[in-house]
């Protein structure tokens, strides 16, 4: 690739973001290594917090919106500790030795985070507050009261149990966007009486892309780059004929003459991903028309 910049790069990276760095600071690398003039990325991963991140490229950045829901994390949460950022982390504001605390204690407790449910989320977060990031005022010594927000845990398993003066209970955890599992941990740390940190996360799944497929930042290569269409292979496909094709990338509305289910579906032509669209009364419109 030279020097300059590949504008016709259109794809996602599924890249395994290492502990200790942003999950910006992952983008910026990909961008680098591939000379790509955009990039985004689909879910902010703590800087303590490792595994998928997917990172759109180029046009590409437009279908981040569409990609499949859903996340899934391995996580630690140690209890007996209680912290400003509710991880390892964090000054410790709270130090509970609990040695006879066992995992049956705990896994009745679990079903209460599973569902939708009211989350609180960290003091320490990347929302925004009147314009300013949480974390930003959290170190400035604002303290800002944020209202719970409505989140979803699809399931939680427990995956081992640590016991000790400071026990560790290794969980599962598939939920929806939007959900802290550093929340997770203080608030069921809260209902044990003794606190509750997470030491460790890593993301296993996120909108399509699983960990076993993902690369490090410094191994990725343009062979890393995944087409368009890989994410929404699970919607129906629609393939245009030369008239069609047209009509589509000028941003029209194209009948189909078919019955078809409405809902979102994957556009192609001559078998290249041309975007998505959804399907209503047998009539296609467009939600991103990728160049062709």
């Amino acid at each position: 690739m030279g020097n300059r910049r590949d504008a016709d790069t259109c794809g996602f990276v599924n890249v395994h973001k290492p502990l200790g760095i942003t999950s910006h600071d992952c983008l910026l690398q990909v961008k680098k290594t591939l000379r790509v003039k955009k990039a985004g990325h689909s879910g902010t991963l703590d800087p303590l917090a490792t595994g998928v991140l997917p990172i759109a490229l180029n046009q590409a950045t437009r279908l981040l919106p569409y990609l499949p829901t859903g996340k899934a994390y391995r996580a630690v949460i140690k209890f007996g500790l209680a912290t400003t950022t509710d991880d390892k982390e964090g000054e410790v504001i709270q130090d509970h030795p609990c040695p006879h605390l066992q995992l049956e204690d705990v896994r009745p407790l679990l079903p209460q985070f599973i569902g939708t449910i009211e989350q609180v989320p960290p003091a320490y977060s990347a929302i925004k507050v009147q314009g300013k990031k949480m974390y930003d005022l959290a170190r400035s010594g604002i303290a800002v009261d944020l209202p719970p927000r409505t989140v979803t845990i699809d399931s939680i398993d427990i995956l081992h149990w640590q016991p000790g003066d400071y026990p560790e209970l290794t969980l599962h955890i598939t939920c929806g966007t939007g959900t802290y599992i550093r929340s997770i941990a203080r608030d069921l740390g809260k209902l044990l009486g003794y606190g509750g940190v997470l030491t460790f996360l890593e993301r296993t799944h996120s909108n399509g892309f699983h960990l076993e497929d993902s690369v490090p930042p410094d191994r990725v290569t343009p062979a890393s780059v995944v087409d368009p269409a890989v994410p929404f292979a699970h919607l129906a496909t629609v393939e245009l004929d030369p008239l069609q094709r047209r009509q589509w990338q000028q941003g029209q509305k194209i009948s189909l003459g078919l019955d078809l289910e409405e809902g979102m579906v994957r556009v192609l032509a001559e078998k290249r991903f041309l975007g998505l669209g959804k399907t209503k009364g047998g009539i296609i419109y467009p939600r991103v028309v990728l160049a062709s």
